[in-house]
């Protein structure tokens, strides 16, 4: 697959994705993506994306904390 900004190669790896809401910004470490090796684009597929919905929801709902790390494989087994 080749990055949509600038051609390079995207390569499977782990990415750590970040949401900064109104009353928490949440973390979710090891998320699978296609990262591109030139520029660094981060790419994920609609399943990974709609996880990470849920993942982030939850979180957001039971917030007691202003930052919250999550670890992507742990919430979605």
């Amino acid at each position: 697959m080749k990055c949509f900004l600038c051609k390079g190669d995207m390569e499977d790896r782990q990415a750590t994705h970040t949401v900064d809401l109104d009353n928490c910004i949440v973390i979710v470490k090891s998320v699978p993506a296609k990262i591109c090796s030139q520029c660094g684009e981060v790419w994920y597929t609609g399943t990974v994306a709609k996880q990470l919905e849920k993942i982030v929801g939850v979180v957001t709902a039971a917030a007691i904390t202003e930052i919250a790390v999550v670890s992507y494989s742990e919430k979605v087994a």
